[in-house]
């Protein structure tokens, strides 16, 4: 995925199936989400495990895309400074791969994801 196109600035890094972001206060979407009192977006939280699926994925050699966000609960909003985890748990599906994904901060859970990858077609 080109990080060009994605709502977030910072960098992912991954061990294994776990991921660590460190919430800069500088992430551009901090600008309109909200002045005065900076929430980061649930969409960017999303985007924080597409990214890593994408890097974990069974299969590699395969070419896999998003198909769908299956499931999402935000149970703690994340912040300009947070450190930002997920443990991510892969299972085999009929058309491709689901992706379970427990986020977290350094005060506790702040997410539940679930989404789906299938095969990327020839276009």
């Amino acid at each position: 995925m080109n990080a060009a196109c994605s709502p977030i600035a910072g960098a992912i890094e991954i061990e294994g199936q776990e991921l660590a972001m460190v919430v800069e206060p500088g992430e551009p979407v901090f600008a309109g989400h909200y002045p005065g009192f900076p929430i980061f977006p649930g969409v960017c939280i999303v985007e924080f495990v597409h990214r890593g699926a994408l890097a974990t994925v069974p299969e590699p050699e395969r070419r896999w895309e998003l198909s769908g966000i299956d499931k999402v609960r935000f149970t703690s909003p994340v912040f300009p400074g947070d450190s930002l985890t997920a443990d991510l748990k892969w299972r085999r599906r009929s058309a491709g791969w689901t992706c379970a994904a427990s986020v977290a901060t350094e005060r506790g859970p702040a997410a539940q994801v679930r989404i789906s990858f299938a095969e990327r077609r020839p276009r």
